[in-house]
């Protein structure tokens, strides 16, 4: 049953455009309502024609998207910190500084590239500086620290 009347006072309609058994439902259009697309940052035409607006898109990132960018930069601070705990070159939580794990550390850089590769050509150019930059810093540090360790074995 597609629409459904509350007792609360408001309507509750299934938009899903398949059925259970995986058929099209004939009652679904086939392209979203006016309210969808302003929902999705879409511009709704200014007359009543088919048309596709002709104006360009604005170009200020929508709340989500600045919330987005917030979470990866976040993401990229997060392994590249442990990626530096793990190569020693930041104090554990009492001060004090832990031993490299390089095996550790490599990890980190290898998610940390993976997480480039995946996200390629769907960052801002911010995201994928801040990106760059962060691997660039941790490939030094580590080839720093594994020389300082071969160095220390002879």
């Amino acid at each position: 049953m597609p629409e459904e009347q509350s007792s609360a006072g408001f309507k509750v309609v299934d938009r899903r455009p398949f059925s259970q058994d995986g058929t099209r439902r004939p009652d679904v259009p086939t392209e979203p309502d006016k309210e969808e697309q302003g929902r999705s940052g879409a511009r709704a035409a200014s007359s009543t024609s088919t048309s596709p607006p002709t104006a360009a898109p604005s170009l200020e990132p929508l709340a989500d998207e600045e919330e987005a960018s917030g979470e990866f930069e976040s993401l990229v601070s997060f392994l590249g910190t442990n990626a530096m705990y793990q190569l020693g070159q930041l104090p554990g939580p009492s001060g004090e500084r832990l031993p490299a794990d390089l095996a550790g550390a490599r990890q980190m850089i290898s998610l940390l590239e993976v997480l480039q590769r995946k996200t390629k050509g769907n960052l801002t150019r911010a995201e994928a500086k801040l990106l760059d930059d962060v691997l660039y810093e941790l490939r030094l540090a580590f080839v720093e620290v594994q020389k300082r360790g071969t160095s220390k074995g002879r």
